[in-house]
């Protein structure tokens, strides 16, 4: 397939001006294909050749200005356009299209539990091809009017509002000019909701089979859309771009969600069939509030090309935390996103793939390159650094240079030098500068207090590893004077700002450079730079202050204060400046105090999947996990009396994964309950199975016998999981096969095989699958397409296998000229996770 080169596509936006799509799809022509027939209506601004883009099953016809064109002349996923006038044209294509299984595309999901059919468009980046033909770059914004043929009981959803005229046929109300990536269309029986507000019909939509826990939710899914949606009309001049507003849940999705203008798509594991924390509620209202950021900024401002993928999710990101915080009662999202999401960032940045969070436009010189930059530092990076501007700025100016951008803009599009004009025309600070220090560069800055204490003073000078200017808050905190005798609570003495390099003052007014900040009194128990978390940047603490954090971590009354100090201990585990070991035993002692739901599901996450399953050797994994059983054990008994259930489903959950011996799992399973609660609801029970398999301590039987009795879509997923993680070489033959070999796998129950295979209690008996990965994961690469591949970078790589020969035979494998791109960042990225996973056992 040729990818679209940026200068290609510099080319025909500038030869090109398109008008409209007329797009008329049948949905009703069987399991493997459907109908699309498209009408482009475009100006050639010139005389010249172009190309339209489309990936049919069966191209049967092509015309031009009422001309047949010869089908055959398609080469790959290109038909040329050759000698075109200059003026009007009119394109007509007539094609059947494949559906997809891999979440590309057209996608088709038949749910066990019923046996009914949906299916949905995701057309980012260059999957409209698959759908319809396009001129597919997102700078030729255009109108898009569609109707769909669907079979009579199904409901179609679209960008703007769908009218059924009668036998399956379906009429979408025409797009303003949008670009082709965020055409949307999800068909199927529907169960849906309906509302309005602001003068908008609003609907939520989801399968049939997950009707009752949509509605259990729906009050809270509204409201949560209701309230950002009026928070975001006070925030931006602009009103609400499009006539109408829904959200689909829909199945098999390979994002989180996706911001189609008017029609928001969701993976619907946010419609939650089981119990769930209030952390899990938050995230879902911030993936609400996120997409719906995107309706001004990404589709109604629209990048001109992928190398500013950042302003479209770097705002996105910022905003939905921001908002949701603002406009919900979940008031502390900016604890979640420190402790979740910025590790990503920190990571992702650390990493030989590391890029600015705005690229060159070299670096991204066509659509291949441009999707490996959804990633931790467009999102996790981008929104730290906005809210660093933020704070650098004030809201104020923030906004007032946003709504700018949007005013200059609307319903086109813009590069990083109009955002940054837009921004600079709200202030007297250099915007330019800003931008050219955190946009233009890599890498994470580090800062690292040292005091000093005189009679009454004491100071303060922070060593800045970095080229970042910094605006920080600076936390002193005393012990509490406790009148029970101890000393383990601590109390705010003061915060302060300083500037790094911190602000010292001439005869000729403040100045950059180095410096040192006193203050009065006696030097504080605990020092925490960056204390409200509004920069990017790793921080360290003195000595002292490190000492009283592993005595009273948990009695610092802030949590975006105790995220700070977690997220720092964090890094120095990853850097192999603190043992493993110790930050289990910091876990272990103050994470029975903990009462932040996303802090405790955010250390035991680090603490299970990274410090347990990768930094201590094999030989000392049994003793971490006794300390995460001992820990969660303790949990669980401090939630008896009911009062914090999602403190308790997180410890149960994290009780199961850390479990050593079968019984007391077992015994759950069976009894169909935790002791005390909470019942084992469906995730529980596959949690519960899935452990059990990998100890060898359940079998086929059992899981076939669970999957009678939870058929659905993540019932077969959780079968897929526990069947690969049976400790016996047929069954993980089964698994490798199915995963690299068969090509039937939904993208789902790929990565939920994927996920059951690599186990660390395993590593002897799958050993012989480690050199078999990297050919078998490009071949299927290859066949496949970035979706899989993705997966299989992601889920399926034996991320057990750390040692030497390891990092050694991926260090090789990415010498293969047949690895796509999609698979080689992703094996990078995981290959030095391995390197890393090494120096840290070897530093201890």
């Amino acid at each position: 397939m040729s990818v679209l080169t940026r200068d290609e596509a510099q080319a025909r936006a500038q030869f090109l001006d398109v008008q409209q799509y007329t797009i008329d799809l049948d949905l009703t022509a069987g399991e493997e294909t459907f109908d699309s027939r498209t009408v482009i209506q475009f100006t050639a601004l010139a005389a010249g050749d172009t190309f339209v883009e489309l990936k049919p099953a069966t191209l049967r016809s092509i015309s031009l200005d009422g001309h047949p064109l010869n089908p055959s002349d398609l080469t790959e996923n290109r038909f040329p356009l050759t000698s075109l006038t200059a003026g009007p044209h009119e394109l007509r294509v007539d094609a059947a299209m494949r559906y997809s299984r891999t979440g590309e595309g057209m996608h088709r999901f038949t749910d066990p539990t019923d046996n009914e059919t949906y299916v949905y468009t995701q057309l980012f980046m260059e999957d409209v091809q698959r759908v319809f033909a396009a001129f597919d770059q997102p700078d030729l914004k255009s109108v898009f009017a569609l109707t769909v043929t669907a079979p009579e009981d199904w409901t179609v959803l679209g960008n703007g509002i769908a009218q059924h005229t009668g036998d399956g046929h379906w009429t979408i109300a025409p797009t303003p000019p949008v670009s082709t990536y965020l055409v949307a269309v999800a068909a199927g029986p529907w169960h849906s909701m309906t509302t309005e507000h602001a003068g908008l019909p609003f609907g939520i939509h989801c399968r049939r089979s997950l009707a009752p826990h949509l509605d259990a939710d729906a009050d809270e899914i509204l409201g949560i859309t209701r309230a950002c949606f009026d928070r975001f009309q006070e925030k931006f001049d602009e009103p609400y771009p499009f006539d109408s507003y829904d959200q689909a849940f829909v199945p098999e999705f390979n994002a989180g969600a996706m911001e189609n203008p008017g029609l928001v798509t969701f993976r619907d594991e946010f419609i939650y069939r089981s119990a769930v924390t209030d952390t899990e509620r938050q995230t879902r209202g911030m993936v609400i509030a996120h997409e719906m950021a995107h309706m001004w900024f990404g589709d109604l401002v629209t990048l001109a090309w992928w190398d500013d993928i950042w302003l479209n999710e770097s705002f996105a990101e910022y905003m939905g935390y921001q908002t949701l915080a603002e406009a919900t009662r979940f008031t502390d999202t900016w604890v979640d996103f420190g402790v979740s999401r910025k590790g990503w960032g920190y990571d992702a940045d650390q990493r030989p793939s590391t890029h600015p969070v705005a690229p060159d436009p070299a670096a991204v010189p066509d659509t291949a390159s441009a999707m490996l930059n959804f990633d931790g530092i467009s999102y996790a990076k981008g929104a730290s650094a906005l809210r660093q501007l933020v704070a650098w700025l004030g809201e104020k100016d923030f906004l007032a240079g946003i709504n700018t951008h949007f005013a200059r803009h609307k319903f086109g599009n813009a590069t990083l030098a109009d955002f940054i004009d837009n921004l600079a025309s709200a202030t007297d600070r250099d915007v330019h500068a800003w931008a050219d220090q955190w946009l233009r560069t890599t890498g994470v800055d580090t800062l690292t207090p040292h005091l000093t204490e005189a009679d009454t003073t004491w100071s303060l000078t922070v060593d800045h590893h970095g080229t970042r200017p910094h605006r920080i808050t600076v936390g002193a905190y005393d012990h509490a004077i406790d009148t029970q005798g101890g000393p383990d609570r601590l109390v705010l003495r003061e915060r302060f700002e300083i500037g790094i390099p911190q602000e010292r003052t001439t005869q000729d007014g403040p100045r950059e450079g180095d410096g040192t900040t006193t203050r009065p009194g006696r030097r504080p128990a605990l020092v925490v730079l960056n204390d409200n978390d509004l920069t990017y940047a790793k921080v360290r603490l003195d000595p002292d202050s490190w000492h009283t954090a592993q005595d009273s971590l948990s009695g610092i009354p802030d949590a975006l204060t105790r995220a700070v100090i977690w997220n720092a201990a964090r890094d120095m585990v990853r850097d192999g400046e603190l043992a493993p070991t110790t930050y289990l035993e910091a876990a272990r002692n103050h994470l029975p105090h903990e009462t932040d739901l996303a802090l405790l599901r955010g250390v035991l996450t680090f603490a299970d999947t990274q410090i347990a399953a990768r930094y201590i050797t094999p030989q000392d994994r049994p003793a971490a996990l006794a300390t995460l059983t001992a820990l969660t054990r303790d949990l669980i008994r401090r939630t008896e009396d009911s009062t914090n259930p999602g403190l308790r489903l997180t410890a149960v959950r994290h009780f199961i994964d850390a479990a050593t011996q079968p019984d007391t799992i077992h015994g759950w399973l069976t009894d169909g309950t935790v002791p005390g609660g909470p019942e084992l609801d469906p995730e529980l029970r596959w949690r519960i199975l899935t452990r059990l398999a990998v100890l060898g301590a359940t079998d086929e039987t059992a899981i076939a016998a669970e999957l009678e009795a939870d058929p659905s879509a993540t019932g077969q997923e959780g079968a897929a999981r526990c069947r690969a993680a049976l400790p016996t070489p047929e069954a993980k033959a089964a698994a490798w096969h199915a995963m690299f070999t068969d090509d039937t796998l939904s993208n789902y129950l790929f990565i939920a095989t994927a996920q059951g295979f690599w186990q660390p209690e395993q590593t002897d008996l799958v050993s012989a699958y480690v050199p078999r990965y990297y050919p078998d994961a490009t071949a299927l690469a290859v066949r496949r397409g970035p979706a899989i591949a993705e997966a299989a970078g992601r889920h399926a790589f034996p991320v057990c296998a750390i040692d030497a020969d390891s990092v050694h035979l991926g260090e090789q494998a990415l010498t293969d000229q047949a690895l796509i791109p999609a698979l080689r960042r992703k094996l990078t990225d995981q290959i030095d996770d391995l390197r890393r996973a090494l120096a840290v056992r070897n530093a201890h």
